[in-house]
Protein backbone atom coordinates (compact mmCIF):
# COMPACT_ATOMS: atom_id res chain seq x y z
CA UNK A 1 0.00 0.00 0.00
CA UNK A 2 0.99 3.35 -0.99
CA UNK A 3 0.35 6.17 1.53
CA UNK A 4 0.84 9.76 1.54
CA UNK A 5 1.46 11.75 4.39
CA UNK A 6 1.79 15.52 4.58
CA UNK A 7 4.90 16.46 6.44
CA UNK A 8 5.56 20.32 5.84
CA UNK A 9 5.44 20.40 10.03
CA UNK A 10 8.79 18.22 9.87
CA UNK A 11 10.49 21.29 8.49
CA UNK A 12 12.17 24.05 10.47
CA UNK A 13 11.28 24.04 14.13
CA UNK A 14 9.07 21.20 14.92
CA UNK A 15 6.69 22.16 17.26
CA UNK A 16 2.93 20.37 18.20
CA UNK A 17 1.85 18.58 14.87
CA UNK A 18 5.40 18.11 13.97
CA UNK A 19 6.09 16.39 17.13
CA UNK A 20 3.53 14.31 16.60
CA UNK A 21 4.32 13.37 13.26
CA UNK A 22 7.91 12.48 14.17
CA UNK A 23 6.86 9.99 17.03
CA UNK A 24 4.70 7.83 14.81
CA UNK A 25 7.12 8.00 11.82
CA UNK A 26 10.17 6.72 14.33
CA UNK A 27 7.55 4.03 15.45
CA UNK A 28 6.48 3.27 12.17
CA UNK A 29 10.77 2.03 11.14
CA UNK A 30 10.66 0.10 13.93
CA UNK A 31 7.37 -1.88 13.06
CA UNK A 32 7.21 -4.86 10.62
CA UNK A 33 3.45 -4.45 10.08
CA UNK A 34 4.52 -0.63 8.72
CA UNK A 35 7.46 -2.38 6.77
CA UNK A 36 4.83 -3.64 4.00
CA UNK A 37 3.91 -0.52 3.07
CA UNK A 38 5.46 2.44 1.22
CA UNK A 39 5.04 6.03 2.91
CA UNK A 40 5.71 9.24 0.18
CA UNK A 41 6.26 11.72 2.12
CA UNK A 42 5.28 15.45 1.34
CA UNK A 43 6.97 18.93 1.61
CA UNK A 44 8.16 22.24 0.71
CA UNK A 45 11.78 21.57 1.72
CA UNK A 46 14.34 18.67 2.15
CA UNK A 47 13.52 16.65 4.95
CA UNK A 48 15.19 13.45 7.04
CA UNK A 49 13.13 10.85 6.98
CA UNK A 50 13.60 7.80 9.66
CA UNK A 51 11.82 5.46 7.55
CA UNK A 52 13.74 3.65 4.97
CA UNK A 53 10.91 2.95 2.99
CA UNK A 54 10.29 6.37 2.34
CA UNK A 55 9.50 8.32 -0.43
CA UNK A 56 10.42 11.69 -0.07
CA UNK A 57 8.63 14.53 -2.80
CA UNK A 58 9.97 18.12 -2.52
CA UNK A 59 7.06 20.57 -3.68
CA UNK A 60 8.75 23.85 -3.77
CA UNK A 61 7.03 27.14 -2.71
CA UNK A 62 5.14 28.78 0.65
CA UNK A 63 3.48 26.05 2.64
CA UNK A 64 0.02 27.58 3.30
CA UNK A 65 -3.61 26.91 1.74
CA UNK A 66 -2.57 27.39 -1.65
CA UNK A 67 0.57 24.80 -1.65
CA UNK A 68 -1.67 21.91 0.47
CA UNK A 69 -4.80 22.23 -1.98
CA UNK A 70 -3.10 22.68 -5.38
CA UNK A 71 0.39 21.57 -5.73
CA UNK A 72 0.25 18.81 -3.77
CA UNK A 73 -2.65 17.10 -5.18
CA UNK A 74 -1.32 18.24 -8.10
CA UNK A 75 2.02 16.01 -7.34
CA UNK A 76 0.40 13.53 -5.58
CA UNK A 77 -1.71 12.33 -8.38
CA UNK A 78 1.06 11.13 -10.06
CA UNK A 79 2.08 8.30 -7.10
CA UNK A 80 -1.24 6.24 -7.27
CA UNK A 81 -1.83 6.85 -3.41
CA UNK A 82 -3.94 4.14 -1.63
CA UNK A 83 -4.71 6.74 1.00
CA UNK A 84 -3.43 10.26 2.28
CA UNK A 85 -2.53 10.84 5.87
CA UNK A 86 -3.20 14.59 6.89
CA UNK A 87 -1.87 15.09 10.68
CA UNK A 88 -2.28 18.82 11.07
CA UNK A 89 -6.08 19.48 10.93
CA UNK A 90 -6.75 20.23 6.98
CA UNK A 91 -6.28 18.52 4.27
CA UNK A 92 -6.30 18.47 0.65
CA UNK A 93 -9.78 18.37 -0.90
CA UNK A 94 -8.97 17.38 -4.50
CA UNK A 95 -7.28 14.18 -3.88
CA UNK A 96 -8.17 11.32 -5.38
CA UNK A 97 -7.25 8.98 -2.79
CA UNK A 98 -9.31 8.45 0.57
CA UNK A 99 -7.91 10.70 3.09
CA UNK A 100 -7.64 10.66 7.08
CA UNK A 101 -7.12 13.80 8.62
CA UNK A 102 -6.20 14.28 12.64
CA UNK A 103 -7.69 17.28 14.26
CA UNK A 104 -5.84 17.80 17.83
CA UNK A 105 -8.58 20.38 18.44
CA UNK A 106 -11.00 22.58 17.17
CA UNK A 107 -10.36 25.58 19.71
CA UNK A 108 -11.15 27.77 16.21
CA UNK A 109 -14.68 26.97 16.49
CA UNK A 110 -15.54 26.36 20.02
CA UNK A 111 -13.84 29.79 20.69
CA UNK A 112 -13.91 32.21 17.52
CA UNK A 113 -13.17 35.33 19.57
CA UNK A 114 -9.34 33.68 20.36
CA UNK A 115 -8.73 34.06 16.83
CA UNK A 116 -8.32 37.06 13.97
CA UNK A 117 -11.31 37.18 11.92
CA UNK A 118 -9.63 35.80 8.81
CA UNK A 119 -7.66 33.12 10.00
CA UNK A 120 -10.33 31.97 12.37
CA UNK A 121 -12.74 31.77 8.78
CA UNK A 122 -10.06 30.42 7.12
CA UNK A 123 -9.53 27.38 9.88
CA UNK A 124 -13.15 26.73 10.49
CA UNK A 125 -14.20 26.24 6.63
CA UNK A 126 -11.04 24.37 6.00
CA UNK A 127 -10.96 21.43 8.90
CA UNK A 128 -14.78 21.51 8.15
CA UNK A 129 -14.42 20.77 4.76
CA UNK A 130 -11.19 17.85 5.14
CA UNK A 131 -13.80 16.40 7.91
CA UNK A 132 -16.49 15.96 5.78
CA UNK A 133 -14.52 14.90 3.03
CA UNK A 134 -12.14 12.44 4.74
CA UNK A 135 -12.94 9.20 5.24
CA UNK A 136 -11.81 8.76 8.89
CA UNK A 137 -11.09 11.74 11.43
CA UNK A 138 -8.67 10.97 13.85
CA UNK A 139 -8.50 12.86 17.67
CA UNK A 140 -6.08 12.84 20.41
CA UNK A 141 -8.30 12.47 23.26
CA UNK A 142 -12.28 11.31 24.45
CA UNK A 143 -12.56 15.64 25.18
CA UNK A 144 -11.82 16.35 21.88
CA UNK A 145 -13.37 13.45 20.40
CA UNK A 146 -16.53 14.66 21.58
CA UNK A 147 -15.87 18.19 20.10
CA UNK A 148 -15.25 17.17 16.91
CA UNK A 149 -18.22 15.17 16.79
CA UNK A 150 -20.15 18.26 18.10
CA UNK A 151 -19.01 20.86 16.16
CA UNK A 152 -18.90 19.33 13.00
CA UNK A 153 -22.21 17.15 12.97
CA UNK A 154 -19.88 13.66 12.23
CA UNK A 155 -21.11 10.35 13.30
CA UNK A 156 -19.27 9.13 15.80
CA UNK A 157 -18.09 5.99 13.58
CA UNK A 158 -16.31 8.51 11.52
CA UNK A 159 -14.30 9.93 14.72
CA UNK A 160 -11.45 7.46 16.24
CA UNK A 161 -9.76 8.20 19.67
CA UNK A 162 -6.14 7.60 19.40
CA UNK A 163 -4.09 8.29 22.26
CA UNK A 164 -0.21 9.58 21.06
CA UNK A 165 3.34 8.89 22.57
CA UNK A 166 5.00 10.93 24.83
CA UNK A 167 8.44 12.72 24.05
CA UNK A 168 10.65 12.20 26.09
CA UNK A 169 13.92 13.98 26.13
CA UNK A 170 15.52 12.16 29.24
CA UNK A 171 14.89 8.04 27.87
CA UNK A 172 12.01 8.68 29.57
CA UNK A 173 14.02 6.72 32.84
CA UNK A 174 13.04 9.57 35.40
CA UNK A 175 9.43 9.53 34.56
CA UNK A 176 9.19 5.89 34.53
CA UNK A 177 10.14 5.65 38.26
CA UNK A 178 9.91 8.64 40.27
CA UNK A 179 12.43 7.92 42.87
CA UNK A 180 14.99 8.30 39.94
CA UNK A 181 13.56 12.23 40.06
CA UNK A 182 16.13 14.79 40.33
CA UNK A 183 16.55 17.11 43.35
CA UNK A 184 16.13 19.92 40.38
CA UNK A 185 16.85 24.08 40.98
CA UNK A 186 13.20 26.15 42.27
CA UNK A 187 12.36 26.54 38.28
CA UNK A 188 9.29 26.83 37.48
CA UNK A 189 8.86 25.74 33.91
CA UNK A 190 6.47 26.99 30.66
CA UNK A 191 6.32 25.48 27.35
CA UNK A 192 4.12 25.80 24.68
CA UNK A 193 2.79 28.81 22.07
CA UNK A 194 1.95 31.15 24.07
CA UNK A 195 -1.88 32.14 23.57
CA UNK A 196 -4.24 34.34 25.73
CA UNK A 197 -6.08 31.04 26.60
CA UNK A 198 -3.32 29.67 28.56
CA UNK A 199 -2.90 32.56 30.82
CA UNK A 200 0.63 32.94 31.38
CA UNK A 201 0.31 36.64 32.63
CA UNK A 202 -1.60 34.84 35.84
CA UNK A 203 1.28 32.48 35.67
CA UNK A 204 3.79 35.86 36.29
CA UNK A 205 1.30 36.83 38.91
CA UNK A 206 1.12 33.44 41.10
CA UNK A 207 5.02 33.04 40.77
CA UNK A 208 5.67 36.60 42.31
CA UNK A 209 4.98 35.84 46.09
CA UNK A 210 7.63 32.81 45.11
CA UNK A 211 10.27 34.88 43.69
CA UNK A 212 10.08 37.66 46.97
CA UNK A 213 10.69 34.73 48.85
CA UNK A 214 12.90 32.71 47.35
CA UNK A 215 16.15 34.68 45.77
CA UNK A 216 17.05 31.61 43.91
CA UNK A 217 13.83 30.69 41.76
CA UNK A 218 13.07 31.51 38.39
CA UNK A 219 10.25 31.42 35.94
CA UNK A 220 11.25 29.53 32.68
CA UNK A 221 8.70 30.48 29.52
CA UNK A 222 9.84 29.15 26.12
CA UNK A 223 7.13 29.79 23.35
CA UNK A 224 6.23 31.58 20.67
CA UNK A 225 3.92 34.24 21.43
CA UNK A 226 1.26 34.25 19.00
CA UNK A 227 -1.64 36.26 21.61
CA UNK A 228 -4.35 38.12 20.10
CA UNK A 229 -4.76 40.82 21.83
CA UNK A 230 -1.13 40.84 22.17
CA UNK A 231 0.05 40.42 25.77
CA UNK A 232 3.30 41.84 26.29
CA UNK A 233 4.95 39.14 29.11
CA UNK A 234 7.90 41.12 29.65
CA UNK A 235 6.04 44.10 30.44
CA UNK A 236 4.15 42.21 32.92
CA UNK A 237 7.40 40.56 34.08
CA UNK A 238 8.32 44.44 34.98
CA UNK A 239 5.08 45.62 36.47
CA UNK A 240 5.08 42.83 38.77
CA UNK A 241 8.88 43.56 39.90
CA UNK A 242 10.21 40.31 39.07
CA UNK A 243 11.81 41.01 35.71
CA UNK A 244 15.00 39.48 36.53
CA UNK A 245 13.76 36.38 37.86
CA UNK A 246 11.67 35.69 34.55
CA UNK A 247 13.26 34.03 31.31
CA UNK A 248 11.08 34.60 28.30
CA UNK A 249 12.26 33.10 24.65
CA UNK A 250 10.20 31.78 21.43
CA UNK A 251 12.17 28.76 20.81
CA UNK A 252 15.01 26.54 22.39
CA UNK A 253 16.36 23.31 21.01
CA UNK A 254 15.73 19.72 22.15
CA UNK A 255 19.19 19.76 23.78
CA UNK A 256 18.22 23.01 25.93
CA UNK A 257 14.38 21.87 26.92
CA UNK A 258 15.99 18.35 27.84
CA UNK A 259 18.56 20.82 30.31
CA UNK A 260 15.18 22.94 31.35
CA UNK A 261 13.27 19.91 32.36
CA UNK A 262 16.29 18.74 34.25
CA UNK A 263 16.55 21.90 36.26
CA UNK A 264 13.00 22.01 36.77
CA UNK A 265 11.10 21.23 39.66
CA UNK A 266 7.64 22.03 38.26
CA UNK A 267 5.88 23.09 35.20
CA UNK A 268 2.65 24.65 34.87
CA UNK A 269 -0.30 25.19 32.50
CA UNK A 270 -2.75 27.34 33.09
CA UNK A 271 -4.72 26.85 29.92
CA UNK A 272 -8.59 26.12 29.71
CA UNK A 273 -8.70 24.83 26.39
CA UNK A 274 -6.56 21.92 24.76
CA UNK A 275 -7.14 19.13 22.74
CA UNK A 276 -4.85 17.34 24.22
CA UNK A 277 -1.43 19.06 25.99
CA UNK A 278 1.55 17.57 25.21
CA UNK A 279 3.98 19.17 27.40
CA UNK A 280 3.13 18.21 31.12
CA UNK A 281 3.38 14.63 29.85
CA UNK A 282 6.79 15.38 28.40
CA UNK A 283 7.49 17.20 31.80
CA UNK A 284 6.24 14.39 33.47
CA UNK A 285 8.04 11.94 31.84
CA UNK A 286 10.96 14.05 32.72
CA UNK A 287 10.36 13.53 36.69
CA UNK A 288 8.64 17.61 36.89
CA UNK A 289 5.26 17.32 38.38
CA UNK A 290 2.93 20.05 37.13
CA UNK A 291 -0.03 22.59 37.97
CA UNK A 292 -2.64 22.63 35.64
CA UNK A 293 -5.52 24.26 35.10
CA UNK A 294 -8.81 22.21 36.22
CA UNK A 295 -10.23 20.77 33.05
CA UNK A 296 -12.18 17.76 31.58
CA UNK A 297 -9.36 17.48 29.53
CA UNK A 298 -6.87 17.89 32.02
CA UNK A 299 -8.37 15.58 34.05
CA UNK A 300 -8.76 13.13 31.22
CA UNK A 301 -4.86 13.12 30.12
CA UNK A 302 -2.97 13.92 33.45
CA UNK A 303 -5.22 12.24 36.28
CA UNK A 304 -3.86 12.33 39.31
CA UNK A 305 -0.44 12.64 38.31
CA UNK A 306 -0.67 16.83 38.85
CA UNK A 307 -2.01 19.29 41.05
CA UNK A 308 -5.18 21.47 39.47
CA UNK A 309 -6.18 24.89 40.62
CA UNK A 310 -9.29 26.93 39.77
CA UNK A 311 -9.16 29.63 36.52
CA UNK A 312 -8.40 32.78 37.68
CA UNK A 313 -7.28 31.58 41.30
CA UNK A 314 -3.97 33.34 41.70
CA UNK A 315 -3.48 32.42 45.56
CA UNK A 316 -4.24 28.91 44.69
CA UNK A 317 -1.93 28.71 41.95
CA UNK A 318 0.96 30.12 44.39
CA UNK A 319 0.25 27.48 46.56
CA UNK A 320 0.53 24.43 44.38
CA UNK A 321 3.51 26.02 42.62
CA UNK A 322 4.53 26.30 46.20
CA UNK A 323 4.40 22.63 47.11
CA UNK A 324 5.93 21.24 44.33
CA UNK A 325 8.86 23.06 44.20
CA UNK A 326 9.82 23.06 47.99
CA UNK A 327 7.47 20.23 49.42
CA UNK A 328 8.91 16.85 48.94
CA UNK A 329 5.81 14.82 50.52
CA UNK A 330 3.53 16.79 47.97
CA UNK A 331 6.25 16.38 44.77
CA UNK A 332 6.22 12.41 45.66
CA UNK A 333 2.71 12.13 46.19
CA UNK A 334 1.88 13.44 42.80
CA UNK A 335 5.03 11.67 40.95
CA UNK A 336 3.86 8.39 42.78
CA UNK A 337 1.21 8.37 39.73
CA UNK A 338 3.63 9.14 37.02
CA UNK A 339 4.14 5.61 35.97
CA UNK A 340 0.38 4.58 35.35
CA UNK A 341 -0.37 7.90 33.96
CA UNK A 342 2.64 7.78 31.29
CA UNK A 343 1.82 4.03 30.97
CA UNK A 344 -1.47 5.17 28.56
CA UNK A 345 0.56 6.89 26.20
CA UNK A 346 2.94 5.11 24.23
CA UNK A 347 4.16 5.70 20.37
CA UNK A 348 4.66 2.10 19.53
CA UNK A 349 0.51 1.67 20.11
CA UNK A 350 -0.47 5.20 18.60
CA UNK A 351 1.67 4.27 15.86
CA UNK A 352 -0.27 0.81 15.23
CA UNK A 353 -3.47 2.06 15.66
CA UNK A 354 -3.74 5.02 13.30
CA UNK A 355 -1.48 2.45 10.55
CA UNK A 356 -4.75 0.25 11.03
CA UNK A 357 -6.68 3.27 10.90
CA UNK A 358 -4.91 3.64 7.10
CA UNK A 359 -5.70 0.43 6.40
CA UNK A 360 -8.72 0.66 7.27
CA UNK A 361 -9.70 3.78 5.34
CA UNK A 362 -7.88 2.46 2.27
Amino acid sequence: MRIGIDARELCGKPTGVGRHLSGLLRAWSADASAARHTFVLYSHEAIASPLRQAELRVIPGAPGTLWEQRALPQSAKQDRLDVFFAPGYTAPLLLEAPTVVLVHDVSFAAHPEWFRWKEGLRRRLLTRWSCEHARLVLAVSDAAQREITSHFGLPDNRVRRIYPGVISLHGGSRGQDPSNAQAGEPVVLFVGSVFNRRHIPDLIRAFKPIAKIHPDARLEIVGDNRTHPHEDLHAIATAAGIAPRVSIRPYVTDDELAALYGRARAFALLSEYEGFGHPPLEALGSGVPSVLLDTDVAREVCGDAALYVAKGDIAGTTAALNGLLFEEAVRQRVLASAPAVLARYSWTRAAAETLAALEGAA
